[in-house]
């Protein structure tokens, strides 16, 4: 009993010392590396350089990290509205629906977790590069292209990004299970009708739970936007890829500059994350 009440307040040598390694391990994993981004985005890197906040706001209005913070943008937007749409279709047929291949959907739907975004990336340049994809050729000659344009960015993004909104609806739909939609569909309400008026309301923290999640792995995504994008200044150079690029060219300001903003979007992203959470308990 004594053993229980101790771990029960969280005390003893035991307690103490895990505690220690964790803040350690998470103060030279995490916090360190972006402390360190912090602290040279407003440091000046040459002796009588400026620093603070207007070189560093300078930096990010120069033309290209405009452009790459735009197309960072677009990209996660439309990959965020396509798996929230999608998601929650998948979320919906998972958990209220019995159909010979569903344990394989489910498996499906959990690879881009599992794979390298690199391996994403090759993928989607075999099956839609206009040379030697299977689907490019008869995209390109109906005037559609993938590989190096935009679509092509948004749908890798998209990939990486698929699980998130599924995998934060479907416990809770299994936990309400499907009393109240029977009764409502028994009250002569159609399908739409019990969506809207019953699932949506009980589901909506769980959809805004992974809509944050998405825009916030979106946001970051490099290795699948980096083999289907040109890579280039002003031509489809997103946020990250201006940060390798900069940094490889050893223009390290502007790189610790967009950084940081990713840095800085990651942070707002787990704050709202962590409101959603009190609002739902609540």
């Amino acid at each position: 009993m004594a053993d229980t009440r101790q771990i029960r307040a969280g005390k003893g040598p035991v307690t103490y010392a895990l505690r220690t390694f964790v803040i350690l391990y998470l103060a030279v994993l995490v916090v360190w590396p972006l402390w360190e981004v912090g602290s040279r985005t407003f440091a000046p890197l040459e002796r009588g350089a400026e620093s603070g906040i207007g070189p560093f706001l300078e930096r990010l209005q120069d033309p290209t990290v405009t452009y790459a913070f735009g197309l960072t943008a677009t990209c996660a937007f439309w990959a965020v509205l396509i798996n929230t749409v999608f998601g929650v279709g998948i979320s919906l047929l998972l958990t209220r629906y019995r159909f010979p291949g569903r344990r394989l959907l489910s498996v499906l739907v959990d690879i881009p977790m599992s794979v390298s975004p690199v391996v994403v990336g090759l993928a989607l340049v075999l099956a839609y590069s206009s040379g030697q994809g299977w689907f490019g050729g008869a995209l390109e000659s109906a005037g559609i292209f993938i590989i190096g344009t935009t679509p092509g960015m948004i749908m890798a993004t998209a990939f990486v990004s698929l699980p998130l909104v599924i995998r934060e609806v479907v416990p809770v739909l299994e936990e309400i299970g499907t009393d109240a939609e029977l009764a409502a569909s028994s009250l002569g309400a159609n399908g739409w009708q019990t969506f809207r008026r019953i699932t949506l309301p009980s589901i909506k923290w769980a959809v805004v739970y992974g809509v944050v999640l998405s825009l916030a792995r979106s946001l970051g995504e490099f290795g699948a936007v980096k083999i289907v994008s040109p890579g280039a200044e002003l031509r489809g150079e997103t946020a990250t890829i201006l940060i390798q690029n900069r940094y490889t060219n050893f223009e390290e300001p502007t790189a610790y500059a967009a950084a940081f903003v990713l840095v800085l979007a990651s942070v707002l992203a787990l704050v709202v994350v962590s409101l959603i959470r009190k609002e739902d308990r609540s």
